[in-house]
């Protein structure tokens, strides 16, 4: 699959920040159980690797990806682990040249970033952060004189804002964190990981 084929396997992407390395497959069943299929796991802790090395072994019908890749190791260390495709908040020449062929939604705030992105091969991108750089009113003024690019907006969006976001052509889908919030990951509470799931998998476009 391409990044654009993975970003297409839902609505939204949950941005998920994994303690602890045994909780990594049942979120990810719970995920699935909801209509989940693809989900980004974000380098910031000791347990992140081991996290998506535990679901691409035992979960393969989840696209499990990487986020929080600042440089070319970050972008090993998770391809080794079995990631599937990568995510950045921003996006170097280091990174942009380590990606090759492989998935990889590089981060862009401004559209001189975007288009260095683009001229680097880079057709689909990742907006953060999202309601910071001006939403999707942002979204709609890139969509005029950048018509090729398509954006997974990321950082400060909601069940309520997204669908938003969802309803711009140049939009393949959201990012967000609520999904899998920190209080329901720490009780093992997967019933209601799976419920907010379920409603994010049914969001509709305004």
């Amino acid at each position: 699959m391409n990044i654009r084929d993975i970003l297409s396997l839902g609505l939204v992407m949950p941005v998920v920040v994994i303690e602890d390395t045994t909780t990594a497959v049942p979120l990810a069943r719970a995920l699935l159980a909801g209509g989940i299929r693809a989900m980004e796991i974000t380098l910031r802790t000791p347990a992140a690797l081991d996290s998506i090395q535990a679901i691409a072994a035992q979960l393969p019908e989840m696209a499990v990806g990487a986020g929080t890749l600042l440089d070319a190791q970050d972008l090993r260390d998770a391809r080794a682990a079995g990631a599937v495709f990568g995510v950045s908040p921003g996006c170097t020449r280091g990174l942009l040249s380590a990606a090759g062929d492989w998935p990889y939604l590089p981060g862009v705030m401004t559209p001189s970033e975007a288009m260095s992105a683009f001229d680097a091969g880079h057709a689909t991108l990742k907006l953060f952060p999202a309601a910071s750089a001006g939403g999707a009113a942002m979204l709609r003024a890139l969509a005029g004189p950048l018509p090729k690019l398509l954006f997974c907006p990321t950082g400060g969006i909601t069940p309520a804002s997204a669908p938003e976001y969802l309803a711009l052509p140049n939009v393949a889908c959201v990012g967000g964190s609520w999904i899998s919030p920190q209080p329901l990951l720490r009780a093992g509470d997967w019933a209601g990981i799976t419920r907010l799931a379920r409603e994010a998998s049914g969001l509709r476009t305004t």
